[in-house]
């Protein structure tokens, strides 16, 4: 099985945030250069788990996280 039948793509990921994380942006500081997009800040905090609108790379808080002030 090649890579081109089934190329990685960012939606297949779970990328695991904390709440010091927060605001979460995508895409992320250490993103490659071929992923980049217009930046736009990921809401995490209300439901746990927020996905890009442009990449649809999944974001989610980590276990036992808990948000204060959001």
């Amino acid at each position: 099985m090649s890579s081109a039948e089934h190329p990685h793509r960012p939606q297949d990921d779970v990328i695991y945030v904390e709440a010091a994380d927060l605001p979460v942006y995508c895409p992320g500081p250490k993103a490659p250069l071929w992923s980049m997009h217009p930046r736009v800040y990921i809401e995490v905090a209300k439901t746990g788990r927020a996905s890009c609108p442009y990449c649809s790379a999944t974001y989610q808080l980590k276990d036992g996280e808990r948000v204060h002030g959001h």
